[in-house]
């Protein structure tokens, strides 16, 4: 259904361009791939702004296929839309060069309070690379790509990363078994909420994780 001409001159107004509007309108690859070779998560509905990412890569390490869900608001599902669009086609290692500038200019701009979707919308991407690499052995598990992941778990309070936030206490890997320690309270709901969204994180993987609280 289009938004009514009214509608649409309120977002020209607060600064989306017509392609931001068109994308949110009419986004591109949304919907889930049950096919896919990998997904990710990054962000968080309690923040309003949440993706997932569905990926299925080719035998020349191509982006056959890429598909979205995304649970925010319009520059959200603009940037993440568009994103696939850039993406689609490219070696992994092309897609890993992506920049939320670029995501932005294929935009033709947006509100600068928005440029973190665009942020959101490569963290998502480069997450899903990260564990495609993992499942294929080409990357380490370890606390590097453990950090990765968590990068794209978001605290509901403030909606930045637990990592840059310094909630990581310590990250213990044996084998395939990851052990990680927040410095949050365990009986806080903002903890049940981050400990949900990190075990989504990391879906898709063939590891055993455990969450420990001792804030």
């Amino acid at each position: 259904m289009e938004a009514s001409e009214d509608l649409r001159e309120l977002w020209r107004r607060i600064g989306y361009t017509e392609k931001v509007i068109d994308h949110f309108m009419h986004p591109r690859n949304v919907g889930e791939m049950k096919d896919a070779d990998v997904t990710s998560t990054v962000g968080s509905v309690a923040c309003g702004d949440m993706i997932k990412i569905f990926l299925k890569v080719d035998e020349s390490d191509r982006i056959e296929k890429i598909s979205f869900l995304s649970y925010g608001c319009a520059s959200n599902i603009a940037t993440t839309s568009v994103m696939t669009e850039l993406v689609k086609g490219k070696t992994l290692d092309e897609a890993k060069k992506l920049t939320f500038k670029e995501i932005v200019e294929a935009l033709g701009g947006l509100p600068a309070i928005k440029y973190h979707c665009a942020v959101l919308s490569v963290s998502g991407l480069r997450t899903a690379i990260a564990k495609y690499e993992v499942k294929k052995g080409r990357r380490p598990l370890d606390q590097d790509f453990v950090r990765t992941l968590l990068k794209g778990v978001l605290d509901p309070m403030t909606g930045r990363d637990i990592v840059s936030m310094g909630k990581v206490k310590s990250i213990s890997i044996h084998n395939k078994t990851i052990d990680v320690e927040l410095d949050m309270p365990e009986e806080d709901q903002t903890s049940k909420l981050v400990r949900e969204e990190i075990l989504d994180a990391f879906e898709g993987l063939e590891v055993s994780l455990n969450v420990k609280f001792s804030g």
